[in-house]
Order: C-alpha cells, then sequence, then structure tokens
C-alpha cells in the first residue's frame, strides 16, 4: 500500500539549518499572519453581550478549552500531520488539488471528478470572500484598540481604517517583494508581543491552566445545549487562515511551516489566549476587549501601533493569496483573462492583477462603511473559512484514495474526522444568516464566483467545439500547398492555435482573403499541465517539421504560470527553428460571439459568457505579445 508522500515546497530545497531558519521567519509573516491577529476579536466574540457567553469560571475555562483543541485538532493534526502530506509538487490549496485529481491524458472522467471540480471551484471561490472580509475586519479589530485607550478616539476609528486599507491597496502595484522582507521579523516581534502579553495574566491565575483539559469545553455543550453548539460560530474565529497553511506551502515549504508553528505560533497564540481567559477570570467586565484590557496606560498604544502593522501583513498574504488564485484559475481556464502584472524580474510568484485588486479594496471599504464594528463584521466570518476546510477534507479523501491507494475505511474514517469538525462549525455559522444580513456576503461572493468559473469554463468549451470544426485538418492544408502553392513572402508567421494537431481557422482564414504565406510559419500552441510550473528547459514540449516551412510547436506551462509567447519564439532556436524577431507577425482570431437558440448553454449563462469575453483582457496582452507585432483576424461564431 502506497503511503503519504513527503515534500517540499517546489524552488525551496532546504540545505542547511540557517536556510530553514530564514524560511520559517518568512514563514511567520505570510503563512500565519491571519491566525496570529485571531486573538484580537475571537474571544471578545465569545463573550460579547447579547450572543455570547457570561464570562463566568466555567464558562472562561470552557471557551478556552474550544479554543485550545480547536488549534490542536484543526491546525495540529489535520493541517499540519495530515493534508499538507497531499501537495502537488509541493502546491497546496483547492485548485492545486483540483489538478492533481485530473484524469490523466487519454483517460475519460474519474467518477465523481466533476462533482469534486465543483467543490474545488466552490472552495475557491470563498476564499475571495475571506480576501475580502480578513483586511477589513483584522484591521478594523486592531485600530478600535484606540476606543480602549481613549473614548475620544472613537470618532477617528473608521476614517483610520479606511485609510490603511486604501493605502495598503494602492501600495500593491510595487510588487511585494521590497516589503516582504519585513513580514517575518515584523509578525515574529508580534507573536513575541502576544505571548508575553499572557504570561503575567497566566502568572497570576494560574487556574485557567486547567482549560487544557477538553472535559471543559465538552461542558459548553452540556451545560448551554444549543446556544453552547452555535458559540462554535464565534470560536472559529481562533482557526481564520488555518487554510492558508496549506494554500501557501509552495512558498516554503512544509518544514518551515512546521517549524514555524511549533516553535513560535502555537505557543504564543496559546499564552495569549490563556492569558485573555485569565483576565476574563478576574475581572469579567474586560469581555468587551480582553486583548487590549491585557495591558493598559501609554504601552497600550505601541500595542495597538503594532496590532495594526500585524493585521496589514495578515492582509497583505490574503490579497497576494487572491492574485495568485486568480493566476491558477485562468491557466486551469475557468477564469476570463486579466492583467498579470509580474513585479519581481528574480521571483515568477511576484504578481499583481489590478481588475482583483481594485475589487478587493472597494469590497473592504463597503464592508467597513457598511458594519461599522468588527463585531458586525464577524457575523460575516466563518462561512468562507469553514466551508473552505470542508471542501478541503472532501478532496484530501479524493487523493488518499486515488494516488496513495488507501482503503476506503481508512480515507474514510480520517476525512470523516476531519468533516465532523469542519461542519460543526460550519452549521454553527449558518445562524448567522438568521441573526444577521452580513452572514450572507460571504455565500453570495462564493456563489457569484462559482457562477462565474463555471459559466467561463463551460463557455470555453463549447467555443472550443466550434472553432475545432472550422480547423482543417493538417494533410488536407498540406495537400492544398502542393497543389495550389500561395505566394511566399519574407519573415515568420507565428499562429496560436489551442488545437495542436489541426490548422487553425485564423490561418484558412489569412490564406483565404490575403493569399500569401510566409516562408516561414508556427503552429504555436500553449498547453496547461496539472501541475505548478514547468523550467524554461522544458518549455517546448514538442516540435514538427509539416515541410513547406511550417512546424508545428506545443509550448507547456504550469498552472501558477504566466505564459509568455515571445520567450517561447525564442526557444526554438534550441530546435533548430530560426527566427528573426524583428521581422516576425503574430496572428490571433478574435471571436465575435452571436448568441443563438443552440441548446449548448442557457441563455442567460450566453449573455454571461459574452460579457465576460468582452472585458476579458485581449489575448496579445495576456501572453505578452508586443501590440505592434499582433494581426487579428475576426470570426463569427454562434453559441
Amino acid at each position: 500500500m502506497q503511503d503519504t508522500p513527503k515534500s517540499e515546497g517546489h524552488g525551496h530545497a532546504i540545505g542547511s539549518n540557517k536556510q530553514l531558519a530564514v524560511l520559517s521567519l518568512g514563514a511567520l509573516g505570510v503563512v500565519y499572519g491571519d491566525i496570529g491577529t485571531s486573538p484580537l476579536y475571537a474571544m471578545k466574540e465569545c463573550f460579547l453581550p447579547g450572543h455570547g457567553l457570561e464570562p463566568t469560571q466555567a464558562n472562561v475555562l470552557g471557551i478556552v478549552s474550544l479554543i485550545f483543541w480547536s488549534l490542536v485538532l484543526t491546525v495540529v493534526v489535520k493541517y499540519l500531520t495530515f493534508v499538507m502530506r497531499a501537495d502537488n509538487h509541493g502546491e497546496g490549496g483547492v485548485l492545486a488539488l483540483l489538478a492533481l485529481l485530473k484524469p490523466a491524458g487519454g483517460c475519460g472522467p474519474r467518477r465523481g471528478y466533476g462533482w469534486l471540480t465543483v467543490a474545488a471551484l466552490f472552495g475557491a471561490a470563498l476564499l475571495y470572500g475571506d480576501g475580502m472580509i480578513t483586511p477589513a475586519l483584522s484591521v478594523l479589530s486592531a485600530v478600535e484598540g484606540l476606543e480602549v485607550a481613549t473614548t475620544a478616539m472613537q470618532r477617528f476609528v473608521l476614517p483610520i481604517t479606511v485609510g490603511i486599507l486604501v493605502g495598503l491597496f494602492l501600495a500593491q502595484s510595487r510588487g511585494t517583494a521590497k516589503i516582504g522582507l519585513v513580514f517575518g521579523p515584523t509578525m515574529l516581534a508580534w507573536f513575541a508581543t502576544i505571548g508575553a502579553m499572557g504570561v503575567p495574566w497566566v502568572i497570576e491565575n494560574p487556574s485557567v491552566l486547567r482549560a487544557l483539559n477538553p472535559v471543559h469545553g465538552a461542558h459548553i455543550f452540556i451545560d448551554h445545549r444549543m446556544h453552547g453548539f452555535l458559540i462554535l460560530g464565534s470560536v472559529v474565529l481562533c482557526i481564520t487562515g488555518g487554510e492558508a497553511l496549506y494554500a501557501d506551502m509552495g512558498h516554503y515549504g512544509s518544514k518551515p511551516i512546521r517549524l514555524a508553528w511549533y516553535a513560535v505560533v502555537f505557543p504564543a497564540l496559546v499564552t495569549n489566549y490563556m492569558g485573555q481567559g485569565a483576565l476574563l477570570l478576574a475581572h469579567p467586565e474586560a469581555r468587551n476587549h480582553p486583548f487590549f484590557h491585557m495591558t493598559s496606560g501609554p504601552i497600550l498604544y505601541p500595542i495597538v501601533a503594532l496590532a495594526t502593522v500585524a493585521t496589514v501583513v495578515a492582509s497583505q498574504a490574503l490579497i497576494s493569496g487572491a492574485f495568485s488564485l486568480t493566476q491558477q484559475a485562468i491557466q486551469l481556464g475557468y477564469w476570463p483573462r486579466v492583467t498579470i502584472v509580474h513585479t519581481s524580474g528574480e521571483s515568477e510568484g511576484q504578481i499583481y492583477i489590478p481588475e482583483i485588486n481594485h475589487m478587493l479594496m472597494v469590497a473592504c471599504v463597503a464592508l467597513v462603511l457598511g458594519f461599522q464594528t468588527s463585531t458586525a463584521m464577524a457575523s460575516a466570518y466563518g462561512i468562507a473559512v469553514t466551508g473552505t476546510m470542508g471542501v478541503t477534507s472532501v478532496l484530501f479523501y479524493a487523493v488518499a484514495r486515488t494516488k496513495w491507494n488507501w482503503s476506503r475505511l481508512r480515507a474514510g474514517l480520517l476525512s470523516a474526522s476531519f468533516l465532523l469538525v469542519d461542519m460543526a462549525f460550519f452549521f454553527a455559522n449558518l445562524v448567522k444568516l438568521r441573526e444577521s444580513r452580513g452572514g450572507l456576503f460571504p455565500l453570495f461572493v462564493g456563489l457569484l464566483f462559482l457562477l462565474i468559473m463555471l459559466t467561463w469554463k463551460r463557455g470555453r468549451d463549447v467555443l472550443y467545439a466550434k472553432i475545432k470544426e472550422q480547423t482543417r485538418p493538417v494533410d488536407a492544408f498540406l495537400a492544398g500547398l502542393a497543389s495550389h502553392p500561395p505566394h511566399r513572402v519574407a519573415g515568420t508567421a507565428v499562429f496560436m492555435t489551442s488545437n495542436p494537431d489541426g490548422v487553425p481557422p485564423v490561418l484558412h482564414h489569412h490564406l483565404l482573403h490575403n493569399k500569401v504565406l510566409h516562408e516561414q510559419v508556427i503552429l504555436l500552441s500553449l498547453l496547461t499541465v496539472h501541475r505548478p510550473d514547468v523550467p524554461r528547459e522544458e518549455r517546448i514540449n514538442r516540435v514538427n517539421s509539416l515541410g513547406h516551412g511550417i512546424f508545428q510547436v506545443t509550448a507547456k506551462y504550469g498552472f501558477m504560470q504566466t505564459p509568455n509567447v515571445e520567450d517561447v519564439i525564442a526557444l526554438c532556436a534550441q530546435h533548430n527553428i530560426q527566427v528573426d524577431h524583428g521581422d516576425t507577425s503574430f496572428f490571433l482570431g478574435r471571436e465575435t460571439l452571436l448568441v443563438t437558440k443552440a441548446p449548448t448553454m442557457a441563455p442567460w449563462r450566453k449573455m454571461l459568457f459574452v460579457f465576460l469575453s468582452k472585458n476579458a483582457r485581449p489575448a496579445n496582452a495576456f501572453f505578452r505579445i508586443a501590440p505592434t507585432r499582433v494581426i487579428e483576424l475576426g470570426t463569427q461564431v454562434e453559441l
């Protein structure tokens, strides 16, 4: 029986303890920002007047116990011990898992793969909602600390929060390479600080350590019954960002992420939550902001400042994650082309997507102004996080069965235990749909993005089928050239084609109307393989000389890479295809989509696909082809 493999993130071979320490420090900033700032609001929400519990001794010990065991079961057992072993060449996340589960080429669809696809896409779509809520909630929670310092600052909380968020998003175009250098040290200072904040309170009231006994957590359900179960909707805030451990695995590798957790993050979080619990045991009146009430006097202002910086770091990680997720969705064929700006000459993963950035900025500002307080916004949180965690558990089962050849019993028992925890949190959060309209927000965002992804994929499949009908067989095209040779002109013509085994319609139209053909013709196909990246030296997958100066070239890219057509043409020299870049033209097809009554899609989905197609980035911009070297030939396609 094949067991779970162990691998590190691609490109991050660890050769020394020093390198391991550097990668672990980087993981503190990128991976643990979200879960690291959860102490700002998690405990507060559990004891909030109105829907929380009263801060009695039994309740405080019970909540601290639930938080501790949530961290252990979800982060330690589920993600660090098992799920992070399910990687796609070192990459994690729901779309990476989906790519890993795709049936091999030439095989029919694996049973259940369609449902797994929908589940993975919905999990990915929910992450967009997470990316909208987390920056707004985290930054607002930190700035609200000013209210604890002095009530005079209350009216400035919203303007300061909005200003920080706008500044954060406006800075995205500069890239995260430089600012990323301070992420790790900043979060190291944050974790050291929150750990130090908790120590004096635990020493003063060591009875809080009894919360390590899970029996206290169980008493929350026994004593409060349904209300005790629903309080999980607030407890779940302590593990927000847990999915980032897996999704960001490719950036640093599993070993540095685990080391950072056990050496820094976990001890700091547990100490701080224990400290907040000890504070509430002594001062129940501090329930409105237990985190900031752990300190007093002038030191509170530096704590608020550090908390704000830490939440900015946490927000940056989610924003960058949204960029990477969009790039993956585009390459896998589930999202329209958008502007992808590479902000680093050294790291291909450092990208900036203006459309996504602006959307997130508007959404974050609207959330802050609409909800006004972190407490109100927290009602919209949790569903996105737990929904994605549940999807990951389902995909983990599929990987264990199909890739590791685990038995149904072994894979089922483990995945079911994961789902039991995930669904307990998820259903506890569903009550927020009744208590607050804000609870609808992440579901609305998730369903909207899922609809876009499925419609775009279906529309592209229909379009590909229509274009394939117009694609001429290679043999017939070559026979036509031999019997009726066209006039040949100097230079190289590159024709982009989605079918690597046929002659694209754009070439046929070019010959039909212009009645000339370049001396050298390259039929270029770009394939996205279901692995994160393909090294440049392996870019050219196939070169086939058809005669008459015509070559078929197929290039491969990973689902986390952005194609560069001109770079591919340069690589053709290694395969004895000499190209003069100054004398090369690129021919692209531009389809005009016509909505018909054909039963390919629902009419409203056809209209949505047409809208998305019209607003997608031009092919030459996405493939990084200079616009002065592109010739577009239009054709009409009936949907």
